[in-house]
């Protein structure tokens, strides 16, 4: 008899913590059918020559254990990732206990703890703020593996040696950003048009991914720009599909995202100016891209716009003169208002790459500047450049916009990456000039720097795809 009263003690037990709602006539159910299931075992045991009391009292702390676990967890997760109804039984009273879902979850737990330990962190944490470290892990494609580089970011085939530009990873100071997973962004991007729109410096972003996102795709072959081309430089718009994924990568030309202008000058021959109050006509294709990454910043320099002078319009009136700095700010609030006014942020993710730093020394790009033999990147931050004033423009300009703009910020981080540019390796060795090569310290070797911008790009869609 003392079984039974164990037995009975067990019951009790469990029935006190039974506290999810059930109605009480399923939970007299459920007691009985464990009574009777407990009435088995004992009958069991006892026609086993086994003692019921051994019996009963595994069983006992079996249950225990069970029950006290299940009202526990029943205060702070959802009971039907506890009890699930057994898909092989047509059960309807409600007793069916199943711990398959909870044991999915935690292997998904599992599986995937490192990355949400390093997601979860990236939510209060200023990625753009860290340092350069060295990895020996392989880039995220191989160089000379990817047809679709422009041959003036494409340093490994033309020549140039040391890999280490290829080896530094971005490390925030107070968090960890996942490597890109070019399958899982794929996946984010499935069904989607991504648009970069702005200057070279965005096409060197934009062949990166490119590059980097065909690199997961088993047949390659199903991944190509849509006009056949195998050349990126001469027209103003291209664009990649990823036909498995029904996505596309595109690229729209658009150095000061408003619009290039002709006008007739007083001897009535053309003129070129720069309309500071209309955005780029190019803008009716992108406006309705999933995600948008914008930039400017690398054309607006008085070479670019002749000095200022008889250059920007706004309306009919052409300025005499007027500063870059000033254009500039125009310019933006132009795009801003544009942005306010067309893009659906409940459809479309803007973001707006910041300026990426140059590294010419002794000069300029067209005045003999070089970056020749650098293979380090500056360790020491008082060797860095002042805080461009645009990015301060840009950041001001942003602050006061309705729609949501995530800014990469990658000019602090670029700043150090001295190393990174093609140089001489713009052209293959064969194409060089002896002397007075215009040497290239403003865009970035493939792969490279860019891989990182959208490493960056990849955590904050991996980030936001997740909330």
């Amino acid at each position: 008899m003392a079984c039974f009263k164990i037995l009975a003690s067990i019951l009790v037990e469990f029935s006190r913590n039974l506290r999810w709602p059930l109605s009480r006539s399923r939970t007299h159910i459920c007691i009985g059918s464990l009574f009777g299931l407990a009435l088995f075992f004992y009958l069991s045991a006892t026609l086993a020559d086994n003692s019921p009391a051994v019996t009963s009292a595994t069983l006992a702390s079996r249950l225990l254990f069970s029950s006290t676990s299940i009202s526990s967890f029943s205060s702070f997760i959802p009971l039907d990732n506890h009890l699930v109804s057994d898909p092989l039984k047509n059960n309807s009273d409600g007793c069916a206990f199943s711990t398959v879902a909870a044991v999915e979850r935690t292997r998904q737990e599992s599986t995937n703890k490192t990355e949400t330990h390093i997601t979860g962190d990236l939510t209060s944490c200023d990625i753009f703020d860290g340092k350069w470290v060295f990895d020996n892990s392989d880039p995220i494609y191989q160089p000379g593996s990817c047809p679709f580089i422009d041959d003036a970011f494409n340093c490994f085939k033309n020549g140039r040696l040391d890999s280490g530009y290829m080896r530094y990873r971005w490390k925030p100071n107070d968090c960890q950003i996942p490597r890109l997973d070019g399958k899982e962004m794929l996946e984010i991007l499935k069904g989607k048009r991504l648009a970069f729109v702005g200057d070279s410096l965005n096409r060197n972003m934009w062949q990166s991914l490119v590059c980097a996102l065909r690199e997961s795709v088993m047949n390659k072959s199903r991944v190509f720009e849509v006009s056949g081309r195998h050349e990126f430089r001469t027209q103003g718009f291209y664009s990649f599909i990823f036909t498995e994924y029904n996505c596309s990568i595109e690229f729209f030309r658009s150095p000061f995202l408003v619009q290039e202008w002709k006008i007739n000058d007083s001897t009535g021959a053309r003129k070129e100016t720069l309309r500071l109050d209309l955005i780029h006509g190019s803008s009716s294709k992108y406006f309705n891209a999933d995600i948008i990454i914008f930039n400017t910043g690398h054309w607006w320099t008085h070479q670019k716009t002749s000095r200022g002078k008889d250059y920007f319009q706004e309306g009919d009136h052409v300025h005499s003169k007027l500063g870059v700095a000033e254009a500039y700010t125009k310019a933006l609030h132009t795009w801003a208002r544009w942005v306010d006014g067309n893009i659906d942020s409940d459809r479309t993710r803007v973001f707006f790459r910041g300026y990426s730093a140059s590294h010419f020394r002794g000069g300029q790009w067209s005045s003999g500047g070089n970056c020749e033999n650098e293979t380090q990147p500056i360790t020491n931050s008082s060797y860095l450049a002042p805080y461009p004033q645009m990015m301060n423009i840009l950041e001001s300009v942003i602050r006061e916009m309705r729609t949501p703009v995530f800014y990469l910020n990658v000019t602090r981080m670029t700043d150090y990456r001295k190393d990174g540019h093609p140089s001489i390796f713009r052209q293959p060795k064969g194409h060089r000039q002896a002397a007075g090569m215009i040497q290239d310290c403003s865009h970035w070797c493939l792969p490279g720097v860019p891989d990182v911008w959208n490493q960056l790009l990849y955590t904050a869609l991996l980030i936001s795809s997740r909330q």
